[in-house]
């Protein structure tokens, strides 16, 4: 695809807490790439410069470190980038980040267009709060986000909770997919792997990708992996790491499943597990448009996924491919995989809203 030079090339830049793993931090990295390429200069503002996305950041993009342990903490350097720089757009993710955001452009006194983008589910987010951070956060999103020049939802779900947890009126929240594959997707998806459980011959690997933490529910894949495993031989990786880890593991021996359940933590190159794996397993108690799906769906692998609030029902519509299940329940989860190891991977019919180009040129529209 051919794409136009802008008719002037404005400073673009990109605010979150660090690039670890996680969707919102690469659908940034996406976003930072479809910028360059459309040919404007564009700074990635980080709250500490950590985390193995920095490496998938092009050469052009400038990277800007504020050194602090906190994203609140990073206020004043922010204050300081947007008065030094004074870039034409700020965009920003995750509700944290993006009040941070809002109250550095404000207190810089730049004319910086302010765009902040939602990528989950905020009531869900809310009723799981435990923090002093996570409680004040309805009442300063609706305090602070009417500063932004435009919002971003991830999913038509996302902008329909979003609006009745914060009153801000639906029309006033666009929603754009995010930019999930990438042009190196099918190749990173084809490099080897060096895990004998995905050599030829070996027992169908169900695969699970996400942060170990309570809104993955994990322990719900588990459950129903092992009963799986009453019908069928099978294996069952879990990539990622998080603080449940250890009664996930605790789990696994309570159930004898140590020679069949891996959790390797975060792996480089997730993509050539998904792309050897027989079936792809979302089993999340909520989401907002979850990457890994997407990119399962587009390396041919078959899905099973819970209808979550939000984001699986919208992409599986589209994809006319995939199985929903309820959430947190073991036996249709369970049924579900089985179903899929049978039936194999199909075709997904219509991923282009979830390409590079599209939702790249929509948010330069909204940023410029």
């Amino acid at each position: 695809m051919t794409i136009p030079e802008p008719a002037e090339a404005r400073r673009i830049a990109l605010f979150m807490p660090t690039l670890t793993p996680g969707g919102a931090e690469r659908v940034m990295v996406n976003l930072a790439r479809g910028f360059v390429e459309r040919g404007h200069p564009v700074d990635f503002v980080l709250a500490r410069a950590e985390g193995i996305y920095l490496d998938d950041l092009p050469p052009e993009v400038r990277v800007v470190d504020l050194g602090s342990a906190q994203t609140l903490r990073s206020l004043p350097g922010l204050i300081r980038y947007l008065r030094r720089e004074r870039p034409h757009a700020l965009l920003s993710a995750l509700d944290h980040a993006n009040i941070v955001a809002l109250v550095a452009r404000q207190l810089a006194w730049v004319p910086t267009r302010m765009v902040v983008t939602i990528h989950n589910t905020l009531s869900r987010e809310i009723a799981q709060a435990s923090g002093w951070r996570d409680r004040l956060t309805p009442t300063l999103v609706r305090r602070i986000y009417p500063l932004a020049g435009a919002v971003i939802a991830v999913s038509e779900g996302v902008a329909d909770d979003f609006s009745r947890v914060t009153g801000r009126r639906r029309s006033q929240i666009e929603v754009v997919y995010n930019p999930v594959i990438a042009p190196d997707l099918e190749q990173m998806g084809a490099e080897a792997v060096d895990h004998p459980w995905f050599a030829p011959g070996q027992p169908p690997v169900i695969l699970g990708v996400g942060r170990l933490i309570y809104q993955k529910d994990h322990a719900t894949l588990i459950r129903a992996f092992a009963q799986l495993r009453r019908t069928r031989p099978a294996r069952l990786a879990i990539l990622g790491e998080g603080d449940e880890r250890p009664a996930l593991e605790k789990l696994i021996r309570e159930l004898g499943l140590q020679d069949e359940v891996w959790l390797p933590g975060h792996l480089r190159n997730p993509y050539a597990y998904m792309a050897r794996s027989a079936v792809f397993a979302l089993s999340s108690r909520y989401e907002g448009l979850p990457t890994v799906l997407i990119e399962a769906l587009a390396l041919g692998t078959a899905v099973v996924s819970t209808d979550c609030p939000h984001g699986p029902a919208e992409i599986l519509a589209r994809a006319r491919s995939g199985t929903l299940v309820p959430v947190g329940d073991v036996g249709a989860l369970s049924q579900g995989i089985l179903a899929a190891l049978e039936a194999g991977g199909q075709p997904a019919a219509d991923l282009r809203p979830f390409g590079m180009s599209y939702p790249a040129q929509r948010y330069l529209e909204l940023l410029l």
